[in-house]
C-alpha cells in the first residue's frame, strides 16, 4: 500500500513506549485512589453548564467518535472504493487489523477495569474494579470513543492515501489525526460519558494501536493467490 504521511512519522518506539508507561501510571494511580476527586470535580462542573445549545452540539460533534455508528461504516465504504479501484484484498487489510487489534484490547481493558461512567447512579462511581457497575454506562476505562477515534481517523489515513495515491498535506493529516481526536475528548467529557482520566487512558492506549498500524507493511504481507484478483503496484 502506499506509503502515507502516518507511517512516515512512526519512527522509533519511544513515544509508544511513553505512551503505554502513562496509561499503567494512570491506572496505578486510579487504582491507588488518585484523581478521583479531580474525575468528579470536572463532571461535576460539566453536568451544572449544559445549557441546550452547547449540550446538542457537544451530541453532534461527538458522533466523530462513535465506533459502531459512524467510523466502522465508513471505513468500510473507504475500503469497499479501494477494493474495487485496486481489485486487491490487500485494502481489506487495514481495517481487518484495526477491527482485530481494537477488539483484543480496548474491549478486555474495559472490562478488566469495569469503572463506571459519570453518568451512573451508584454509588462509589469513579473507583476501579467498581462491584456495583452494570450496564450501558459500567465499563467507563478506558474511554472507547478515544481509542475509536485515533485508530480509525488512522485507518482513513492510510485508506484515503491509497485513493489520492499522495501523502497527506499537513494540513489533511491534521484535520484526520489530531482534530477529530481534540472534539471527541472534549465532547466525550463535557457530555459526561468519561471521566477525564478515562479519555486521557484512550488517547494513551489508542496512540499506540495507531501507530502500530501505521508500521504495518501491507504490501508485503503474504497472502494466497486469488483468481481475478490482481496486486497493483504501490498496494
Amino acid at each position: 500500500m502506499t506509503e502515507t504521511i502516518a507511517r512516515t512519522r512512526t519512527r522509533g518506539w519511544w513515544l509508544d513506549v511513553l505512551a503505554l508507561a502513562g496509561f499503567v501510571a494512570i491506572s496505578l494511580a486510579l487504582a491507588n485512589g488518585v484523581f478521583l476527586g479531580f474525575d468528579q470535580s470536572v463532571a461535576d462542573w460539566a453536568f451544572a453548564h449544559q445549557p441546550k445549545p452547547a449540550y446538542w452540539t457537544a451530541r453532534v460533534l461527538n458522533y466523530l467518535g462513535q465506533g459502531g455508528q459512524v467510523l466502522t461504516p465508513v471505513a468500510l465504504i473507504l475500503t469497499g472504493i479501494l477494493v474495487h479501484r485496486t481489485r486487491s484484498v490487500r485494502a481489506v487489510l487495514p481495517f481487518a487489523a484495526a477491527f482485530v487489534l481494537t477488539y483484543l484490547t480496548i474491549g478486555p481493558a474495559k472490562i478488566f477495569f469495569d469503572r463506571a461512567a459519570p453518568r451512573f447512579k451508584g454509588p462509589e462511581k469513579t473507583v476501579l474494579f467498581n462491584p456495583h457497575a452494570s450496564g450501558d454506562l459500567a465499563m467507563s476505562y478506558p474511554s472507547g470513543h478515544m481509542g475509536n477515534v485515533l485508530v480509525w481517523y488512522a485507518v482513513f489515513a492510510i485508506l484515503i492515501t491509497a485513493l489520492l495515491r499522495r501523502q497527506l498535506t499537513r494540513w489533511e493529516w491534521f484535520s484526520l489525526r489530531v482534530l477529530p481526536v481534540v472534539i471527541v475528548f472534549v465532547t466525550t467529557v463535557y457530555l459526561g460519558y468519561h471521566w477525564v482520566t478515562d479519555s486521557v487512558a484512550g488517547v494513551l492506549l489508542g496512540l499506540v494501536l495507531a501507530r502500530l498500524l501505521t508500521r504495518i507493511p501491507y504490501d508485503r504481507i503474504p497472502l494466497p493467490g486469488l483468481r481475478g484478483w490482481s496486486r497493483p503496484a504501490g498496494l
